[in-house]
């Protein structure tokens, strides 16, 4: 009962922990733009401030899994956070003491933006880590770990913009006040005794995760078969407003209904993951999970209407979110604990990689070439994920979650022992 209640506690502050600072980056990550957007009514800036957010978060990843594996994944996260709020509140009381517009006040809101893209893909890789550590102590219950953990990480997205939005509106400075709110008490929740805060003795960098990504062919399989499947998702959220704008002949307000309407069938489905993988195993919900996508996919680029449209869009984010769930459960399993950080790095590298080859194709192809570059991109990422789960299925052993090894025998009688 001891055991069971320490559990669950040490459970509850994990995901404490992660809700607090997804929350705190999906506002910021917003919110920032809008920030810009509002001081210098500039749409170019805008954009820049984008660009400014994301570029470091990229960058981030070549460092950031060292840094988990070499001093700890809890003592990272901690302290990413604590920074961040730092310097979230250096930059309230910089806006509060600046005027309301002006070159200074924009250039102290886009590199708030670059920095704070950077720590969040810091602390996001250290409590992915910790997550894969809480994952690998529930052994075959993993699932569903990774599925509250996706559930806190997509309501987070679906959240974040309105809260960022809301709070701009009473005020700049009432906006950062309350990401540095969120940045310590993600900063206080992780303090004490955190599972994977201990250093590494292992020396690690890039190249090890690299390493380690090739060693794994089961590992090697899952990336390339999810890489696939986010240069079909990528170019489906890139397509969206020329679609649903010029095709559909719809408002601009219809882009967001879609999305609001996909992050709730993806919220639905990931919530439903969790009893599927009970009943039938990761790797037949990782299957259908796959068909489901690939065929809403191609069906998205026959949709007659935007109605069928909104739906098909549905369903593959629905399907990407259970296929997320299965990613980070079998992630968890089959990199080592002791390069675990660097090889993470390496895997987000390479699924993000072709995010921005999909903005590219959306941006060469004309609008009436868009549905044909959909469909081969649809076709594309069907067969790369037959692959994958078809090599999935030849290691099967190594996607399985570590059987309990036996207590030695003993004679004498010895008090139970909870084992988180």
């Amino acid at each position: 009962m001891l055991s069971s209640a320490a559990s669950s506690a040490g459970l509850s502050r994990a995901y404490l922990m992660r809700a607090a600072d997804a929350l705190a980056s999906a506002t910021a990550t917003y919110a920032i733009p809008l920030l810009v957007l509002v001081t210098t009514g500039s749409t170019a800036l805008t954009g820049l401030a984008f660009l400014l957010e994301w570029v470091p978060r990229l960058g981030a990843f070549a460092f950031s899994g060292s840094l988990v594996d070499r001093w700890g994944a809890g003592l990272v996260f901690r302290m990413s956070n604590l920074v961040r709020a730092t310097v979230v509140a250096l930059v309230g009381g910089l806006l509060f003491a600046l005027p309301s517009a002006g070159a200074v006040t924009t250039g102290v809101v886009l590199v708030f933006g670059a920095v704070s893209g950077l720590l969040a893909e810091v602390s996001f890789v250290a409590v992915e880590t910790l997550g894969a550590e809480t994952s690998r102590r529930m052994g075959g219950q993993a699932h569903r770990v990774q599925a509250v953990q996706t559930g806190i990480d997509q309501g987070a997205v679906l959240v974040g913009p309105l809260l960022g939005g809301v709070l701009l509106l009473l005020s700049p400075v009432v906006l950062l006040a309350v990401v540095a709110l969120l940045a310590m008490i993600a900063a206080v929740s992780s303090s004490g005794d955190v599972n994977g805060a201990e250093r590494s003795a292992v020396s690690s960098r890039l190249r090890t995760g690299w390493a380690t990504f090739r060693r794994t062919p089961a590992l090697v399989w899952l990336i390339g078969g999810l890489a696939a499947s986010n240069l079909a998702t990528g170019l489906l959220q890139a397509a969206a407003p020329i679609t649903v704008v010029r095709h559909f002949h719809a408002s601009t307000a219809a882009v967001g209904a879609v999305w609001s309407a996909a992050a709730v069938a993806s919220l639905v489905a990931v919530w439903g993951s969790r009893r599927a993988i009970d009943r039938f195993g990761i790797w037949w919900v990782g299957v259908v999970s796959a068909a489901a996508a690939t065929v809403a996919c191609l069906a998205t680029a026959l949709a007659p209407s935007f109605a069928v449209y909104t739906v098909t869009v549905a369903v593959v984010m629905a399907g990407e979110g259970v296929m997320v769930v299965v990613l980070r459960t079998l992630r968890s399993r089959l990199i080592p604990a002791q390069a675990y950080g660097s090889t993470l790095a390496v895997t987000m590298i390479l699924v993000l990689l072709p995010l921005p080859l999909a903005d590219a194709l959306v941006a060469v192809v004309p609008a009436s070439g868009l549905p044909h570059l959909l469909l081969g991109c649809a076709a594309v990422q069907g067969l790369a994920l037959t692959a994958c789960f078809a090599g999935l299925r030849r290691h099967q052993d190594a996607c399985e979650p570590p059987r309990p090894t036996a207590p030695a025998h003993r004679e004498e009688t010895s008090s139970p022992v909870g084992v988180l």
